[in-house]
């Protein structure tokens, strides 16, 4: 038989039980978040370098494409010496008498568009609606590479950065189009690379 007089102090003694615990509390409490510290004291430990990070370039990454440096060579220019790839390509400073205007045929695209040798090949075919590839923008991939059919790259184009091409691509008539600005007329392959 049940007796209700055990029942009701069970449950009266639960409830005392239950109310004691949540008055008091636990007692716990989260650790502090250290996680920020424990980057800065690693980047203290690391010494400070002048090299260029290095990267993948089939990532988005820049470093010195495979062939680029010639076995022997000492990586200085003789004095008075400068290329005009280390130096760049201002398209800015192209003055308004001095452009000229080319027509570039897309052949994914299907069509031919006129690119003055001031802009920049990837934003004009984005200007005409066509969704090409490209990941950096700034000449360090090969996310936006083309292939131009008609020759050797330098042929047609002039580079306002390029980290990615070696010249043995280049004279396969591979460019970036994020940073190329044509110097005659040409037919391109978008999404094409080496």
């Amino acid at each position: 038989m049940v007796d209700p007089l055990g029942i009701a102090a069970g449950a009266v003694l639960t409830a005392v039980v239950v109310a004691l615990h949540y008055s008091s509390g636990t007692g716990w409490e989260p650790n502090e978040d250290i996680a920020q510290e424990v980057l800065e004291k690693r980047a203290e430990s690391v010494p400070e370098t002048e090299f260029a990070e290095p990267m993948n370039r089939s990532i988005g990454g820049g470093g010195v494409p495979a062939g680029a440096v010639e076995a022997g060579s000492e990586g200085e220019l003789a004095e008075g010496e400068e290329t005009e790839e280390e130096e760049g390509f201002d398209p800015d400073a192209i003055p308004e008498d001095e452009v000229e205007v080319y027509e570039i045929e897309f052949a994914k695209e299907g069509e031919t568009i006129e690119i003055a040798n001031n802009e920049n090949i990837l934003d004009i075919g984005e200007d005409e609606g066509w969704d090409l590839p490209y990941a950096c923008r700034e000449g360090s991939c090969l996310s936006c590479a083309g292939h131009i059919e008609d020759g050797a790259a330098d042929e047609y184009i002039r580079h306002s950065n390029n980290d990615t091409l070696n010249d043995e691509e280049m004279d396969n008539g591979y460019c970036l189009t994020c940073t190329a600005y044509p110097t005659a007329d040409f037919t391109l392959e978008t999404g094409e690379q080496p």
